[in-house]
């Protein structure tokens, strides 16, 4: 399954969702929010970047800049399979030849329920939508199919927010930036 066409991408979201508007039935308590956070940044590896091209002015690269550099491997995912920060580009989620520990959402959110839905088929562990990238029937999907799911939140900003000798998953206290 193609995701869309490419002109579609990273196209600025016309209203945002303001944050906090996910039910608590929805999303889990914030303590639970916030281990599911825990878990997808210490526990994956590999994140498919949905929504990464070479735009350098466009937060996915800057974002996945920033996971490389907390150790994970990234791979983005955008119809022009362009390579990114070293990494080679798919056109699609089913594309990569390799398995997915997070699929990284940044479209619009009227687009993510099916950007979830490749995530499921492909079997990934977990998605993350970002910041203002809301769709709570997606996110029901995901996590009723045993995926962890995090909206609305942004894993640079995440990272950012933990003591420095958490900011990384290799292991290594120099690699944080």
């Amino acid at each position: 399954m193609r995701i869309r066409d490419p002109k579609d991408w990273n196209r600025p979201i016309e209203a945002p969702v303001a944050r906090g508007m996910s039910t608590p039935e929805a999303t889990g308590t914030t303590a639970d929010v916030e281990a599911t956070i825990d878990r997808v940044l210490d526990e994956t590896t590999t994140w498919a970047v949905v929504g990464l091209s070479t735009n350098t002015a466009r937060a996915a690269y800057g974002v996945a800049e920033v996971l490389q550099r907390a150790g994970k491997r990234i791979v983005p995912v955008h119809p022009s399979a362009e390579t990114v920060h070293g990494e080679q580009g798919y056109a699609s989620l089913s594309d990569i030849p390799f398995p997915v520990d997070v699929v990284d959402v940044f479209v619009r959110s009227e687009l993510a329920g099916a950007v979830a839905d490749e995530a499921i088929a492909i079997g990934a562990k977990a998605v993350w939508f970002q910041l203002d990238v809301v769709d709570e029937d997606a996110a029901a999907r995901v996590r009723a199919a045993g995926l962890d799911m995090v909206m609305d939140r942004c894993p640079a900003i995440e990272l950012e927010r933990r003591p420095a000798g958490r900011r990384t998953t290799t292991g290594r206290e120099g690699d944080d930036a």
